[in-house]
């Protein structure tokens, strides 16, 4: 976006988390001053190191209070909106404060808006959180019509809560898959950070655009299991759950606190998370998307016996 004189600053909202981490990374990278946007601020401050003196700050900033948003993008010229959560008040977080962050960006004068959504994000939806996803998606698109919505599949990476939950899963003897049928397109975090941060930096070339990003491999919810938990060192037995236990499950999950799959965890899983034929990819900002099985075994063989530096199996 600017080579040339005063970096641009890029607000990151939710840049202290998983994907956040790699996001900034890119953009520090690129030479971009990052302004890391959080409800609590100290969940960036492992970022610093990252970038050079001054290169890093982090700002109080929470999208159900729009003064602070409207603080949070000021100067800046391009913000991300990493924010998404499971539980709580979907609409708040997904529609509205999507929205103001996309209309405060606007009225700032930021040159991008890079929102993050979801495959699966549609505003018919039968799930809270891809209902909510696509009617974030037209809120940012209203407030911000030159806006980049980037919508990825499940997201692994070193510090995920997808590959390490299947990883210690495996330890247990028998390990049942839920929706062992459903089919993912599973997506490495830093070739999505570095893809959000180039849109970031170059909405000449991809605003307005609509990107779904996933991996070069399509697998079911078995596969991925046996992948994990092959790569882990593990070997249980791997059993397909009936769909009516798992959705019993699901049931009770408003009741029972603790229980593994919510309901709208389980209406989410009803579909193939794979990205559509149609859509713009990885190839829009060449990227070669990579493979699980190229990277995974760096932070699974932890789960070892014996740690990552034990032998592998022939």
């Amino acid at each position: 976006m600017a080579n040339r004189g005063i970096p641009p600053i890029v607000t990151v909202f939710g840049g202290g988390g998983f994907i956040g981490r790699y996001v900034c990374e890119a953009l520090l990278k690129a030479g971009a001053r990052v302004r890391v946007a959080e409800r609590d601020p100290r969940k960036a401050f492992y970022l610093q190191p990252l970038g050079g003196v001054g290169q890093v700050s982090a700002v109080i900033a929470d999208l159900r209070k729009p003064a602070s948003i409207e603080l949070a993008v000021q100067g800046a010229s391009a913000v991300i909106n990493l924010v998404g959560i499971f539980d709580g008040d979907l609409d708040k977080v997904h529609v509205e404060g999507a929205g103001k962050a996309a209309a405060a960006a606007k009225a700032a004068g930021a040159k991008a808006f890079v929102h993050i959504s979801a495959i699966g994000a549609d505003a018919d939806s039968l799930s809270d959180y891809g209902r909510t996803k696509g009617l974030g998606e037209q809120s940012v698109r209203k407030a911000f019509p030159r806006a980049t919505l980037i919508r990825p599949s499940t997201v692994f990476g070193p510090e995920d809560d997808f590959t390490n939950r299947f990883a210690r899963m495996a330890k247990l003897p028998i390990l049942p898959v839920i929706a062992a049928r459903t089919r993912f397109q599973p997506v490495y975090v830093r070739d999505l950070g570095r893809a959000i941060a180039a849109a970031a930096l170059d909405p000449g070339a991809h605003g307005g655009k609509t990107y779904e990003l996933a991996g070069p491999e399509i697998m079911t919810m078995r596969e991925l299991n046996e992948s994990v938990a092959n790569m882990a060192g593990q070997s249980p037995e791997i059993v397909d759950l009936p769909n009516f236990v798992a959705s019993g499950i699901a049931m009770f999950s408003t009741f029972i606190p603790g229980v593994p799959l919510s309901r709208d965890q389980w209406i989410m899983l009803q579909k193939d998370n794979v990205a559509d034929g149609g859509a713009a990819g990885f190839k829009a900002f060449g990227i070669t998307p990579t493979p699980l099985q190229a990277v995974a075994p760096e932070w699974l063989g932890r789960y070892k016996s014996g740690g990552r530096f034990a032998p592998s199996a022939a």
